[in-house]
């Protein structure tokens, strides 16, 4: 692969990923659409889109996946989703990435992982930009979004871990995302007294599971063998910063001075410890 096609594919991911917060925020905060039926056709459509990857690359859904990963997946986009019906794009995508992070670098050190002194010192500073970023005060954000947003986050880490060696990552997420539908259905059923659909919602819904969901992660999973392993992790810094300026930008949010201190330390510490870590686990695997 060429080095321009991996940079391409590279950046066209993290818009991707991105995109997935600006989309279910907006769809939240103007178009009427409940964050459990937005989580359900989240899921449903980016199903059905890998589906169609993998079956137009002849593959197999036999073995691909399990309920547990998939567990983990509904907990991800539900927590995900009701998070931002308090949070902004840029605060929500900082929380997620942390505790994705955190989450995957907790995990390393318990297995028996060694951090560097600099590595030590960089955990601690993002550990404390997540504490300084829920502490009280005018610019903080609404605590129990937040904390569904820190749970999205430990959830995802949780999937990721769970899918390292697990198989062909396309067919894995494909056969994941499709029975966390069910599930997701369920809570739909549940709420289904506070449930609202519009067309405007549904559409946002479904490009973010179809385009951000399923077609970023198949553009990821085509560059991600092309990237050193730090090179993959790191390039996920961009994440959140993509997703502050797309706020400011298109949904006209704040940036305060606490986010700005927040993302610098919570951003720049998760560098210090991944561009030393050969082989460090990436947040999308």
């Amino acid at each position: 692969m060429s080095p321009f096609r991996v940079i391409t594919l590279t950046t066209l991911a993290m818009l991707a990923f991105a995109g997935n917060s600006l989309l279910c925020r907006v769809a939240l905060r103007d178009t009427g659409i409940d964050a459990a039926s937005f989580t359900t056709l989240r899921l449903l459509s980016g199903a059905l889109m890998l589906w169609l990857l993998v079956w137009l690359r002849r593959g197999s859904y036999a073995g691909a996946g399990n309920y547990r990963s998939a567990f983990a997946l509904f907990v991800y986009a539900a927590g995900f989703s009701f998070a931002y019906l308090g949070l902004t794009a840029a605060t929500g995508a900082l929380l997620l990435f942390g505790a994705v992070q955190v989450t995957m670098i907790t995990h390393g050190l318990w297995r028996g992982e060694r951090l560097a002194g600099s590595q030590l010192a960089g955990f601690v500073l993002a550990a404390a930009g997540l504490a300084g970023l829920l502490l009280p005060g005018l610019t903080a954000p609404p605590l129990f979004p937040a904390g569904l947003m820190l749970l999205a986050g430990i959830a995802w880490g949780v999937y990721s871990l769970r899918g390292k060696g697990a198989g062909d990552p396309l067919q894995v997420t494909a056969g994941n995302f499709l029975r966390a539908v069910p599930i997701a259905a369920v809570l739909s059923l549940l709420l289904f007294g506070g449930s609202a659909i519009t067309a405007t919602g549904v559409y946002y819904a479904v490009a973010s599971g179809a385009l951000a969901s399923g077609i970023g992660y198949a553009i990821w999973y085509t560059a991600l063998p092309a990237l050193p392993a730090t090179t993959a992790a790191s390039v996920q810094l961009s994440v959140p910063v993509i997703a502050a300026l797309g706020g400011i930008a298109f949904l006209g949010e704040p940036l305060s001075l606490r986010l700005v201190a927040a993302s610098a330390a919570i951003l720049g510490g998760i560098a210090l410890v991944i561009v030393r870590k050969r082989g460090a686990p990436s947040a999308r695997d």
